[in-house]
C-alpha cells in the first residue's frame, strides 16, 4: 500500500458531506494558477474527447475554444455541480466512503482532477479505478497548488512538502498497473519581499500537475 493508516487520517473526521453541504463558488488557487491549468488543458485534451472531471466544482477551467464530445463532473455539492456550464451531466459520491465509480469500463478519453487530490483517503482505489475507466491512450491530468482544506486533507498531504507532494501523486500512479510513468510540470510560485506582503500583496500559486496515460 502506498499510505500507512496514520497518513490517512483526517484532523476533521466528521462526514464529508457535511462539510460540503453548502456551495463554495470560489475558486480556490490564483488566476495566474488558472491560466496554467487551462492552457495545458488545451494542449492536451483532443477535440471530441470524454473527459471525466473527478472532485469538480462549479467551475472546470476548461478552454472553451476546445470542443468535447462529452465532460461528466462529479463532487460532493450538487449546487456547485449545477452551476458548471462544462459538464453534460454529474453524479454525487463521497469517493473516500465509496470509490466504485459508476461509469463503464473504458469511457473516457480524460480524467482530470484539478486541486482536490489532496482530500483522497484511498487514493490507490481511485487510481485503479480512473485505469478501468479509461481508453487504452487516455491521459489523466492531476493539478494541485500548496493551498488546501487543512482539516480535510490527509496527513501524508498536510505534513508534506511540494515537492514531496509532487512525489506522492507520482506513487499513486505507479501503484496501478498500466499507467506510463508519470511525468511533473512544475511552476514555482513568485515569492515577494516581506514588506510588499506586510503591504497585503501576495505571492503567486505554485503550479503542479503531474501527468500520465494509459498503456
Amino acid at each position: 500500500m502506498v499510505l500507512r493508516p496514520q497518513e490517512r487520517s483526517k484532523l476533521d473526521e466528521t462526514e464529508d458531506r457535511d462539510f460540503y453541504a453548502y456551495p463554495r463558488f470560489v475558486t480556490h488557487v490564483d488566476e495566474g494558477f488558472i491560466d496554467r491549468l487551462t492552457v495545458l488543458y488545451r494542449e492536451k485534451l483532443q477535440l471530441g474527447s470524454r473527459v471525466l472531471d473527478l472532485m469538480s466544482s462549479w467551475v472546470s477551467h476548461l478552454p472553451d475554444d476546445v470542443e468535447l464530445g462529452h465532460v461528466e463532473g462529479h463532487g460532493m455539492n450538487e449546487d456547485e455541480l449545477k452551476k458548471n456550464h462544462r459538464l453534460n451531466h454529474y453524479f454525487l459520491q463521497n469517493l473516500n466512503k465509496e470509490p466504485k465509480l459508476p461509469l463503464a469500463d473504458g469511457s473516457f478519453d480524460a480524467v482530470l482532477i484539478a486541486v482536490s487530490v489532496q482530500y483522497l483517503q484511498y487514493p490507490e482505489a481511485i487510481f485503479s479505478e480512473i485505469a478501468r475507466v479509461l481508453t487504452t491512450g487516455g491521459i489523466v491530468i492531476v493539478s494541485f497548488s500548496n493551498r488546501m482544506f487543512y482539516q480535510k486533507a490527509i496527513s501524508a498531504w498536510r505534513d508534506n512538502t511540494d515537492s514531496g507532494r509532487v512525489d506522492l501523486v507520482k506513487s499513486y500512479f505507479k501503484s496501478v498497473p498500466g499507467f506510463s510513468e508519470p511525468v511533473a510540470i512544475i511552476h514555482s510560485g513568485s515569492s515577494l519581499p516581506g514588506f510588499l506582503q506586510m503591504l497585503g500583496m501576495t505571492s503567486a500559486d505554485p503550479f503542479h500537475a503531474v501527468i500520465a496515460y494509459k498503456i
